[in-house]
């Protein structure tokens, strides 16, 4: 077993600053977290104080039921993997992956076979006998897995270890990352700010902002359901569609007032936020760009925007318009869906017609920026 419990932790640096607030998470064995949030909001913080990088200032931390929090990170049974790989420059590859073995004094044969397993799993057998400065910036991330890899520790830490890649890199080891994580089926805790490594890595994802958890669900739970405002742009790209708005309800059904039109509320989102006793009120509301779909003039739910910017992304384009109220909207449209004649109507300046169903959207609470139905 391989549970790890953060009760009430917190983090305060001498300067009076608190990076972490009152941070409570209980990850279950072999469970892949993730902590993602924007540079600053504390989630390496939180990552370095499970490791006993960085001491707590207040709270516990349990690693398999033991509280932690006075251990040595030698002997707390982790194992981590650093943003710059932190190699042994002088050191062969297969020296670098063995060094925590050989502190050990483990047996030579074991050594060997611990650490050629390890790189057959990795794909870098072949360079085994190079130093680290000849290899890629993706080979020698694997190497900094594999030192990982051999201790067989309990706890897998990893502190954004694809930032310093390029993109094509990135998704190849991401992808590695989830091979892995299959093979040696222990708990992980990864630490990142790129969201597309949260969705795709976490069994269960922590939004934080500022020090404080803004959210912990499944990849679909924070994409489909944002407890606030802060996560509903923070996860999904482009990012939510935002507009200050008044959401109606007339004869038991509800409507809102967007960009210029009005748009009738779906009969189960109607009936949730009736459940929930909401009336007339100005909300915040969110529409994801993917779900707003190009119209025409004739349908009475759409509007009229005129195109600021086209980015083809190939398989998609990301329409940037402006509304006749003068609001940006982003509408994200499949390039498969769109005919050749309409595709080269996408240019600056042209007006094009866009609706979205009330299923898709999310209300907020103007005060609080919570979502109203969580």
């Amino acid at each position: 077993m391989a549970t790890v419990k953060l009760t009430n932790v917190k983090k305060i640096y001498d300067n009076n600053v608190v990076a972490v607030h009152d941070f409570n998470l209980d990850i279950a064995d072999k469970e892949f977290i993730v902590f993602v949030g924007p540079s600053g909001c504390g989630k390496s913080t939180t990552l370095r104080m499970v490791a006993g990088l960085e001491e707590i200032t207040a709270g516990t931390i349990e690693i398999d039921g033991k509280v932690v929090n006075d251990l040595q990170p030698k002997d707390r049974d982790i194992a981590m993997v650093f943003q710059n790989y932190a190699l042994y420059p002088h050191l062969t590859v297969y020296e670098n992956i063995a060094f925590s073995l050989r502190l050990k004094h483990m047996k030579e044969d074991e050594i060997y076979n611990r650490v050629t397993s390890a790189a057959e799993t990795l794909g870098i057998t072949e360079y085994l006998l190079r130093k680290p400065r000849a290899l890629s910036g993706g080979q020698r991330q694997r190497v900094a897995i594999g030192r990982a890899m051999v201790r067989d520790s309990k706890v897998f830490l990893m502190d954004e270890p694809l930032s310093n890649l390029d993109a094509k890199l990135r998704n190849q080891m991401r992808a590695e990352i989830i091979l892995l994580r299959k093979k040696i089926n222990s708990t992980f805790i990864y630490v990142t700010h790129d969201q597309t490594e949260a969705m795709t890595l976490g069994d269960r994802i922590v939004v934080m902002k500022d020090g404080y958890i803004m959210q912990v669900g499944t990849p679909t739970e924070v994409f489909e359901m944002p407890a606030n405002l802060f996560v509903a742009e923070f996860i999904g790209a482009p990012k939510m569609n935002i507009l200050d708005t008044t959401l109606e309800k007339r004869d038991g059904k509800y409507y809102v007032e967007a960009y210029g039109a009005e748009l009738p509320i779906d009969d189960d989102k109607g009936a949730a936020l009736a459940e929930k006793g909401i009336e007339t009120q100005e909300i915040i509301l969110g529409v994801r760009p993917e779900h707003i779909q190009l119209s025409h003039a004739g349908d009475p739910h759409s509007f009229r925007c005129t195109i600021r910017v086209n980015e083809m992304m190939g398989s998609e384009y990301h329409i940037h318009a402006l509304t006749e109220s003068n609001q940006e909207i982003i509408v994200r449209t499949p390039t498969m869906d769109l005919t050749r004649e309409e595709r080269e109507q996408l240019e600056h300046g042209n007006e094009i017609y866009v609706t979205f169903k009330g299923k898709v959207m999310h209300f907020f609470d103007k005060e609080t920026q919570k979502n109203l139905l969580v």
